[in-house]
């Protein structure tokens, strides 16, 4: 048996398009976060609702701390040596 999920528990996070200028909130499912070994390779992605640019920002602590927090599928990446 599935527990139900209440839509009041499904975290909202605003975002902006630096393409289209567009502001807009999204929820957990509409963005991934990435974790890399360093600061440059640590980042969120989302696709934006109004022009459909695919987004990449970067992802400090607080930033991830928020995002994993709030749910955000995320991606540990690893480097290869």
């Amino acid at each position: 048996m599935r527990a139900a999920v209440d839509v009041t528990d499904i975290a909202v996070f605003k975002a902006a398009c630096p393409d289209c200028r567009g502001r807009f909130e999204l929820d957990a499912t509409a963005l991934r976060l990435a974790i890399g070994a360093s600061r440059r390779t640590t980042f969120y992605s989302f696709t934006c609702p109004d022009c459909g640019a695919a987004v990449r920002k970067p992802a400090g602590e607080r930033i991830v701390e928020l995002l994993t927090g709030g749910g955000v599928r995320t991606l540990r990446l690893h480097s290869t040596l």
